[in-house]
């Protein structure tokens, strides 16, 4: 996770363009070319939650950013190494070319895509699957103006999937004893089970092949209002047993669980990194829930 603390900011039209001008449709003209638009920003961000349409064009479903360099798809599609992974465009995934109002995209897993291209602002744009009659929207930025971090803070939900198991390295002295103390490996399960965790009892550096998981349950990483940094998790294991963490991010392979109930503090390593492109690693990606 690269650390760069800015917002996120919306490039003026100024800044790209010498004019702007919007056609009967509500659509932005800039008098350039497709090229230029696609190729005028380092990355454009999946602003996922807006999609409209029950279709799915996978390779944008479970991208963070795409980027478009030279006729080469570039995607973020994993959350660690973010802002690093390829000097911040993440790994390549395949390659394009355009018509006079679309792409065409040839992805490595997911084939043949052509998609329609609506632009809406200065840096805003709809790709439109008119099989699936589905539309993505897709803000565009500099790397330089990127916020890798609130783009890895709003996704924590699935950061905690790229591993296939946390491994307990740290317990605080401090805190009263709970039923936490006893789980030592934790993972989170993504594809249909995207709210799914599992843990065990295992005693620590067991093979992750050899691992028995003792107890599944659900997971839900909650936002706190005013906050974008702060983020709670629940493990809900049932029969009204839930715990609840403050959730802290010491690195890209290490997290720390404030137990709340106890007081007690536990950090966890990641184990066996999962790289988002092969096709038997999927997730939809949704939105954290908020505290008040």
């Amino acid at each position: 996770m690269k650390t760069i603390k800015l917002l996120f900011a919306i490039i003026s039209a100024s800044a790209m363009f010498s004019s702007c001008t919007i056609n009967e449709d509500g659509f932005v003209d800039n008098g350039i070319s497709l090229p230029e638009l696609m190729e005028g920003y380092d990355l454009w961000y999946v602003d996922y939650p807006s999609t409209t349409g029950n279709g799915d064009v996978p390779f944008l479903t479970r991208a963070f950013t795409v980027s478009f360099l030279n006729g080469n798809l570039y995607a973020n599609n994993n959350l660690v190494g973010i802002g690093s992974t390829g000097n911040g465009f993440g790994i390549k995934v395949g390659y394009y070319d355009y018509t006079p109002n679309t792409i065409r995209f040839y992805h490595d897993l997911y084939g043949y895509y052509e998609l329609e291209v609506y632009q809406i602002s200065a840096n805003e744009i709809k790709l439109y699957d008119r099989y699936s009659n589905t539309t993505y929207y897709l803000i565009g930025y500099q790397r330089s103006n990127f916020d890798y971090d609130r783009l890895f803070y709003d996704n924590i939900h699935y950061f905690l999937q790229e591993y296939k198991a946390w491994e307990k390295v740290y317990t605080s002295q401090e805190g009263t004893p709970n039923l936490f103390d006893n789980e030592n490996f934790v993972k989170f399960m993504a594809g249909g089970s995207d709210d799914t965790f599992k843990s065990s009892q295992d005693i620590p550096g067991t093979n992750l092949n050899s691992i028995y998981w003792d107890y599944t349950g659900y997971y839900t990483v909650y936002n706190v209002s005013g906050n974008y940094y702060q983020k709670v998790l629940q493990l809900n294991y049932g029969s009204n047993d839930v715990e609840n963490f403050n959730l802290s991010i010491i690195n890209d392979g290490r997290i720390r669980l404030y137990h709340i109930a106890s007081g007690t503090t536990y950090e966890f390593q990641g184990r066996g990194f999962i790289q988002y492109l092969r096709q038997n690693a999927m997730r939809t990606k949704t939105k954290n829930k908020v505290l008040g």
